[in-house]
């Protein structure tokens, strides 16, 4: 299992208040698939993080343009494997 990071930077503020229920849901649906490690929002308003377990960097895109906040064109995304060191 790889990891990636998917930052979702700000696209349009009103797309994102009005598709967060719905962008949460799906956030809630892909860890009970166990498919997220972590997710957060910056608190300065950039956007937000959203990190991946995936086998493929094509598994992790579908995964992060699936998201209701990309799909709906409220997010941007851009994906990165992360290679996790924890200490």
């Amino acid at each position: 299992m790889k990891y990636f990071a998917v930052l979702l930077p700000m696209k349009d503020e009103e797309l994102s208040k009005e598709h967060r229920p719905a962008h949460l849901t799906y956030l809630e649906e892909r860890r009970s698939d166990g498919k997220i490690f972590a997710n957060g929002r910056f608190v300065d308003g950039w956007g937000g993080l959203v990190i991946y377990k995936a086998e493929t960097m094509e598994e992790a895109k579908q995964l992060a343009e699936a998201d209701p906040f990309v799909k709906l064109g409220a997010r941007h995304c851009e994906i990165h494997e992360w290679d996790i060191v924890i200490s």
